[in-house]
């Protein structure tokens, strides 16, 4: 039985067809990914199916048996804590509870009728045990720490907590609400690694309909056993996880343009003989003509264009230059923030040709490592060394680098002035970037549309050594594809921090766990890397037992000083950029109460983008403040 029936679906916002002929089904149980590129359609789909838009042709139907959830029904008291808000879930069987415990008291003291005290005791004790009264507690505690949160956190006021944790706790929420047909749109964003494999296995076990819109393809694949796809306003289903759908499609896809190169050819040929019966022009050649004509017409009747190429990011990072053999050295590095150490004892290696993976918990120190390295952050202990001819190339997870007040183009050509301006436009139309994009102020763009300004640059630059903080955060399944593909073919090296394990699988050669007191080496993939965990398989340790040379007292004394005054005036920065990005967010929440449906759309993506930035800002000034806390 179907849970989800969507049929011949469009779309439009004003002369712009998102979609058209929109059909799928959800049968009960089923877990379905919807996929396509940013801008496709995904999310306004989950608004039809909520309700919150009305398709132009089509209709969409929910089963009435069905009980759907989502995360914008979830939201959070500003007046709980982190429990009392997720515990509330289950207001129905503490209310049960508090009922039993009265009913309890009153026959231990003989308080009432005993008979109907037994009938009542009798009764809630069945509903709830049935309705599982006992074990929703252990369930939210699960749901919590299978989160991120750790047993500290469950006392926080709400009001208190980060938009990360914020989105954690109202997905948590979802989760354990009644709801047996769950839309979930990247449910993944904000949580690391152990959080996903968490979300992970409820899902498995989750005994109702699931859709969900992630980019995570790794997700994808442990979950779900069918997939839509929205391409060129089109939609089409396939039976099979994210990477079964990859092969079904290209297969597909190749035998549409074998058929319709075929069919041409054909059709070309009969108009030959057209053209020639014609020529001779006696009755005979023209019956044979009028013949070939209809066969030509009813090729044409059942004739399958292939679908035009979605436009994909061309990467191309070729290095300027030839490494020596080692790159990277690290022995002993050390890193505090205050009385907060982060990590101690890191030591680790990196050859030519290597591509390495730091992986870890949230707040590991991962990014702060990479800052090290590039000499944004001072190192409190230990030392690294970059190899002979190494050129490094960074690429920042926020783009804190990008200069907001050009426009992309500005930002580009600023970096490489030797460029002409129509090479500078020919390399930023290979990242999506066409006409009027590229005056575009890098203020008003999307979080996207920054990664692919800083990837183009980090490409432009042709180094040898890559440092990469998170790449593919913003880049839709497609272009991600796009990116993989490129690296597995760069010839440098390459240093990268990462959540997506899909592209780790693709790509790693080796992996470093950065853990409180060093780092722990894993040959292989992330597959192989979990296996090795699982199974307790001994890893290598990446420390250095060579001593480092003591570092001139002056000289880090003097690092120190010019590392407080960076954070001080980075700090004042943050304050102005988090008073004036609160500002944007309220005017934006003023204009989404006044706005038409298309004026709607934009709103909703700018501030979800605007809350992003300042969820950032506010953790980067938590940090700088724990740098500055003690001095």
């Amino acid at each position: 039985m179907a849970v989800l029936d969507v049929q011949n679906l469009t779309l439009s916002f004003g002369e712009n067809t998102l979609f058209d002929g929109v059909s799928f089904d959800i049968k009960e149980k089923e877990k379905v990914g919807l996929i396509g590129v940013n801008g496709a359609g995904k999310t306004s789909l989950f608004k039809i199916i909520k309700g919150d838009y009305e398709p132009d042709s089509g209709a969409c139907f929910i089963s009435r048996n069905a009980r759907l959830g989502y995360m914008e029904q979830h939201t959070c008291s500003e007046n709980r804590t982190v429990w009392e808000e997720l515990v509330s879930v289950f207001d129905e069987l503490m209310t049960m509870e508090s009922e039993l415990a009265a009913v309890n008291y009153n026959l231990r003291e003989g308080i009432g009728s005993q008979t109907e005290n037994i009938e009542r005791q009798d009764e809630l004790t069945t509903r709830f045990q049935r309705e599982g009264g006992l074990t929703y507690k252990s369930l939210t505690r699960s749901a919590l720490i299978g989160l991120g949160f750790e047993e500290k956190d469950f006392d926080m006021p709400t009001a208190k907590l980060s938009g990360g944790q914020r989105s954690k706790l109202i997905l948590a929420k979802l989760l354990l609400s009644k709801a047996d047909f769950l839309l979930l749109d990247e449910p993944t964003n904000h949580l690391d690694i152990k959080a996903v494999e968490w979300l992970e296995g409820f899902l498995k076990d989750f005994s109702g309909a699931v859709l969900i819109i992630s980019h995570d393809r790794y997700f994808l694949d442990k979950i779900t056993t069918k997939t839509v796809e929205i391409e060129n306003g089109k939609c089409r289903s396939y039976q099979g996880n994210y990477s079964a759908f990859l092969v079904k499609k290209a297969a597909e896809q190749k035998a549409i343009e074998e058929k319709y190169e075929n069919d041409m050819k054909e059709i070309e040929r009969l108009e030959g003989i057209i053209a020639q019966q014609r020529q001779w022009n006696r009755e005979k050649n023209i019956k044979t003509a009028e013949s070939k004509e209809k066969v030509i017409e009813r090729i044409k009747a059942q004739l399958v264009v292939p679908d035009k190429m979605v436009e994909r990011i061309r990467f191309d990072f070729t290095p300027k230059a030839v490494s020596g053999e080692d790159v990277l050295d690290v022995s002993e590095l050390k890193k505090s923030f205050g009385d907060k150490d982060i990590f101690d004892n890191v030591g680790f290696h990196i050859s030519r040709g290597e591509k390495v993976f730091l992986l870890g918990d949230n707040g590991c120190g991962k990014t702060t490592l990479l800052k090290i390295l590039m000499k944004d952050y001072a190192a409190d202990g230990g030392n690294f060394k970059f190899g002979t001819n190494v050129f490094c190339g960074y690429f920042d997870q926020v783009q804190a680098k990008l200069d907001l007040s050009k426009t992309v183009l500005e930002e580009v050509w600023s970096n490489f002035s030797y460029m002409t301006e129509t090479s500078v436009r020919s390399a930023l139309a290979a990242f999506l970037f066409k006409g009027e994009d590229v005056y575009k102020n890098l203020s008003e763009c999307s979080g996207g549309e920054r990664a692919r300004v800083a990837l183009l640059k980090l490409m432009l630059g042709r180094y040898n050594f890559l440092l990469l903080d998170e790449p593919t955060n913003h880049l839709d399944a497609f272009s991600r594809e796009e990116l993989e593909n490129t690296l597995l073919d760069y010839s440098g090296t390459m240093l990268i921090v990462s959540h997506d394990r899909y592209f780790i699988n693709k790509l790693a050669s080796r992996i470093l766990e950065l853990t409180p007191h060093g780092v722990k080496e894993y040959l292989g993939d992330y597959d192989r890397y979990l296996e090795s965990k699982n199974n307790a398989l001994p890893a290598q340790t990446g420390t250095k037992t060579d001593k480092a040379p003591r570092q001139n007292d002056y000289k880090r004394k003097k690092e120190r000083a010019s590392q407080l005054r960076k954070a001080r005036t980075r700090l004042k920065k943050c304050e102005e950029e988090i008073e004036q990005t609160e500002n944007e967010v309220a005017e934006i929440e003023e204009k989404l109460t006044t706005s038409d449906y298309e004026e709607l759309m934009k709103l909703t993506a700018l501030l979800d983008e605007t809350t992003q930035r300042r969820d950032v800002l506010y953790e980067e000034w938590e940090e700088l403040s724990l740098m500055l806390n003690d001095e």
